[in-house]
Protein backbone atom coordinates (compact mmCIF):
# COMPACT_ATOMS: atom_id res chain seq x y z
CA UNK A 1 0.00 0.00 0.00
CA UNK A 2 2.97 2.20 0.53
CA UNK A 3 4.61 1.73 -2.82
CA UNK A 4 1.33 2.68 -4.56
CA UNK A 5 1.07 5.77 -2.66
CA UNK A 6 4.60 6.65 -3.35
CA UNK A 7 3.58 5.88 -6.98
CA UNK A 8 0.65 8.22 -7.18
CA UNK A 9 2.54 10.59 -5.44
CA UNK A 10 5.13 10.68 -8.13
CA UNK A 11 2.84 10.81 -10.97
CA UNK A 12 0.76 13.69 -9.29
CA UNK A 13 4.77 15.85 -9.02
CA UNK A 14 5.69 14.93 -12.70
CA UNK A 15 2.67 16.10 -13.85
CA UNK A 16 2.69 19.39 -11.83
CA UNK A 17 6.33 20.08 -13.10
CA UNK A 18 5.36 19.16 -16.55
CA UNK A 19 2.21 21.71 -16.37
CA UNK A 20 3.94 24.24 -14.77
CA UNK A 21 6.78 24.23 -17.35
CA UNK A 22 4.51 24.34 -20.42
CA UNK A 23 2.80 27.15 -18.15
CA UNK A 24 6.07 29.21 -18.45
CA UNK A 25 7.11 28.29 -21.74
CA UNK A 26 3.71 29.29 -23.06
CA UNK A 27 3.79 32.55 -21.08
CA UNK A 28 7.75 33.26 -22.94
CA UNK A 29 6.49 32.24 -26.11
CA UNK A 30 3.38 34.94 -25.65
CA UNK A 31 5.77 37.52 -24.35
CA UNK A 32 7.59 37.14 -27.71
CA UNK A 33 5.11 36.95 -30.06
CA UNK A 34 1.59 38.59 -28.57
CA UNK A 35 0.20 38.22 -32.23
CA UNK A 36 0.44 34.04 -31.75
CA UNK A 37 -1.32 34.00 -28.34
CA UNK A 38 -4.33 32.33 -29.13
CA UNK A 39 -2.55 29.81 -30.78
CA UNK A 40 -0.06 29.26 -28.10
CA UNK A 41 -2.68 29.16 -25.40
CA UNK A 42 -4.88 26.38 -27.53
CA UNK A 43 -1.88 24.48 -27.88
CA UNK A 44 -1.02 25.06 -24.23
CA UNK A 45 -4.39 23.87 -22.83
CA UNK A 46 -4.09 20.92 -24.94
CA UNK A 47 -0.63 20.01 -23.82
CA UNK A 48 -1.57 20.37 -20.54
CA UNK A 49 -5.14 18.26 -20.39
CA UNK A 50 -2.93 15.20 -22.00
CA UNK A 51 -0.54 15.55 -19.39
CA UNK A 52 -3.52 15.44 -16.67
CA UNK A 53 -4.68 12.57 -18.54
CA UNK A 54 -1.64 10.80 -17.81
CA UNK A 55 -1.25 11.49 -14.41
CA UNK A 56 -4.54 10.58 -13.62
CA UNK A 57 -4.21 7.01 -15.44
CA UNK A 58 -0.97 6.51 -13.54
CA UNK A 59 -2.61 7.23 -10.45
CA UNK A 60 -5.44 4.65 -11.02
CA UNK A 61 -2.55 2.22 -11.89
CA UNK A 62 -0.93 2.76 -8.92
CA UNK A 63 -3.83 2.19 -6.41
CA UNK A 64 -5.52 -0.72 -8.78
CA UNK A 65 -2.02 -2.82 -8.15
CA UNK A 66 -1.77 -2.58 -5.09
Amino acid sequence: MVLAGIGAGLAVIGAGLGIGKIGGSAMDAMARQPEAAGKIQTAMIIAAALIEGVALFAVVVALIAK
